[in-house]
């Protein structure tokens, strides 16, 4: 099987690291629970990717 890259998968992965950064950014800026809050969101915008990513391989 041939894994492909579409707009929406580097969408997500964006997504993901604009996340991240933002997290990091607010916890070394004291704002520490704010960051944790921010950070929580990687790993939930990844598991949508991957699950959006699977339907539409499981529908062709």
């Amino acid at each position: 099987m041939k894994l492909v890259f579409k707009k929406s998968d580097y969408l997500f992965l964006a997504a993901a690291l604009i996340s991240l950064l933002v997290s990091v950014i607010l916890w070394f800026n004291g704002m520490r629970e704010e960051g944790l809050f921010v950070g929580i969101w990687v790993p939930s915008i990844l598991a949508i990717a991957i699950y959006i990513k699977v339907i539409v391989l499981h529908h062709t």
